[in-house]
């Protein structure tokens, strides 16, 4: 069985280092954890609970599975 190849990288946004995971296929990964660090670096996950809870965020989510 071969591994398949995962690269992995960073990025700077602002100042904010971004974890970026590509398995080459289209299931590509971006911190979402990381891009909440610019937000509140003291509490990223605080951010992410507060956005998933959002009515549009909801809503959104629900176009996209469609």
């Amino acid at each position: 069985m071969i591994k398949d190849k995962v690269l992995e990288a960073k990025i700077i946004a602002k100042g904010t280092e971004i974890s970026v995971v590509s398995t080459g296929t289209e299931d590509d990964y971006i911190s979402l954890t990381d891009i909440a660090k610019y937000k509140n670096s003291d509490a990223p996950a605080d951010v992410v609970k507060y956005w998933m809870r959002n009515r549009s965020t909801i809503e959104f989510l629900g176009l996209w599975e469609r």
